[in-house]
């Protein structure tokens, strides 16, 4: 049995670890991610997440996790880039805002590792690596490409989605067109699959006017998180009013 994990799309999300205390607000259309800084502690992010910052925080770009794992980030989608605030005069608070307009989600690694989407991570505690992880045919999520963002450790993470985000708690088997999946457990196995109406041989109509296609079926037991929007199904919704050129 698979089910909707219980929650609050409109309620703030609050927390705390050893290194800072934490707060998701304005879900799920356009979240904010606060961080309060112990003195001395560090939260890491994607270059051009930063909304605000407290000036008791340093703030301080680079590479992170040596040549292989950056470039895992970047054909992840991610910058190679990693910016590092730290509150060394006093706590400090630095405020996220995601680039998508969406939803955010909280995380915390014990050991084992998380797959995001393309573009999903935003920033992340000490503890944690964010790496790219070859997927093979396996990495079609969204037609984006063949890796995946990786995250793994022990540790406080944010992801962000294109739409507000529902957990799925997956008990046997689950499935999900790839456009909509945000991140999921890595104790969930997967394969990338053809709607059985789209392979080869199957209704010729169903190909053309289905607007369906590439689908995961997951496996086992772990959590999934899914957005309630598809990038390219907007995109093709907003394609005939774009300005038709001379």
């Amino acid at each position: 049995m698979t089910a909707f994990a219980e929650s609050q799309p409109n309620a703030p999300i609050r927390g705390s670890s050893e290194h800072f205390d934490f707060e998701i607000s304005q879900r799920p259309d356009f979240s904010m991610i606060t961080v309060a800084l112990h003195e001395g502690a560090q939260v890491f992010a994607e270059p051009a997440a930063m909304a605000s910052m407290s000036p008791t925080v340093r703030l301080k770009a680079g590479f992170k996790g040596g040549l292989r794992k950056t470039l895992g980030r970047a054909f992840g989608g991610e910058s190679m880039i990693v910016n590092t605030f730290t509150a060394e005069r006093g706590p400090g608070e630095v405020v996220f805002a995601p680039g998508a307009a969406g939803d955010a989600a909280h995380y915390r690694l014990d050991g084992g590792s998380l797959l995001m989407q393309r573009g999903a991570f935003v920033c992340h505690g000490p503890g944690v690596e964010i790496s790219g992880k070859w997927q093979g045919a396996k990495g079609f999520f969204g037609g984006e490409g063949l890796v995946l963002l990786k995250a793994s450790g022990h540790g406080d993470l944010f992801f962000n989605s294109y739409g507000a985000i529902l957990p799925v708690d997956i008990k046997d088997e689950f499935i999900v067109d790839t456009g909509y999946i945000v991140a999921f457990e890595d104790t969930l196995d997967y394969r990338v699959s053809v709607l059985p109406g789209l392979r080869s041989g199957g209704s010729l109509k169903t190909f053309f006017f289905g607007g369906e296609g590439l689908v995961c079926r997951f496996q086992g037991q772990g959590r999934l998180w899914v957005q309630t929007r598809h990038v390219q199904s907007f995109l093709s919704w907003v394609h005939p009013f774009r300005p038709a050129s001379n």
